[in-house]
């Protein structure tokens, strides 16, 4: 593609705009294209180089490991996690999903790790997991914690970017949940699974995180929360967050636009959510190894 333009600033703008309109195949350009452009003051051609770590991707994970107990739980993993999509990790029990993702918010014995996690340009070794938060990533746990004596409006304005009282019905009114009804009440045993998960998820929407991950969004919830969570998922999506579910469910993989599957702590395949389902489906469904595929089954 080729365009005179006024002035290189100019075409920076157009670069910076191609680089956020891309679909998700376009995003497997090779890092090193380029758009060409010929300067209008300087008649010698150059190059706008749009590499995707820059311009494209929030967070990269880059060779990965980790031990635990002597057992490799992440072996050599890299991916780039793409700016305002959906992505889904998926892989059978045991491959190293959720490990990912304590890793990635560095929780305590997750941070000694190999390889590096690159948030927004910037390394994230040695960051501990507050500040990791005050950065924008947030991570939605598999089982919501309880605490008793605190009640859901203090739990949802703890986190809130702003903690009027208005945002936080907002929140309580996307998830489904009366907020006459449920403010008042404690974040306690006397809500059922899937009410503490509406709530947990409220309280995400209310801190309009960078990037949320959300291990196993569909465990314990029946499937009324679950698709509440969906519609989340595509309003916050809207709003700028990138998501990343941790999920061996092909009913959550399907809300993702890009996934990656993995095993044994390693990446075996990623791509378009079909072609990943595929693949899960035929193979990691029914697999017979215990998580140690050979190199031809991740083609």
């Amino acid at each position: 593609m080729r365009r005179r333009l006024s002035s290189p600033r100019v075409a920076q703008k157009i670069a910076a705009r191609f680089a956020a309109s891309h679909t998700p195949e376009v995003f497997l350009l090779d890092t090193d294209r380029a758009i060409p452009y010929h300067d209008a003051f300087d008649s010698r051609p150059a190059l706008i180089q749009i590499k995707k770590q820059e311009a494209m991707d929030i967070l990269r994970i880059e060779n990965l490991g980790l031990t635990l107990n002597e057992r490799r739980i992440l072996d050599g993993l890299s991916m780039d996690i793409w700016r305002g999509h959906i992505h889904a990790i998926v892989g059978p029990n045991g491959a190293g999903k959720s490990t990912l993702a304590y890793a990635i918010m560095g929780l305590a014995g997750y941070r000694d790790h190999e390889g590096d996690i690159v948030f927004e340009g910037e390394s994230l070794r040695g960051v501990p997991v507050d500040e990791r938060a005050r950065r924008g990533i947030t991570l939605a746990w598999q089982e919501p914690a309880r605490f008793e004596g605190l009640s859901v409006r203090d739990f949802i304005a703890a986190g809130a970017k702003a903690g009027n009282g208005k945002r936080i019905q907002e929140a309580l009114d996307l998830v489904g949940l009366e907020p006459s009804r449920f403010l008042p009440r404690a974040v306690d045993k006397t809500l059922s699974g899937g009410e503490r998960k509406r709530i947990e998820i409220a309280s995400i929407v209310a801190m309009e995180p960078r990037l949320l991950i959300l291990d196993e969004p569909d465990s314990g919830i029946d499937v009324e929360a679950l698709e509440c969570i969906f519609n989340v998922l595509r309003v916050l999506k809207e709003r700028g967050t990138t998501v990343l579910l941790i999920t061996h469910s092909l009913v959550v993989l399907r809300q993702a636009e890009h996934a990656f599957l993995i095993c044994d702590g390693r990446l075996l395949n990623k791509g378009p959510v079909d072609k990943i389902a595929g693949f899960y489906e035929a193979r990691c469904a029914a697999c017979a190894h215990p998580n140690l595929p050979s190199a031809e089954e991740g083609k």
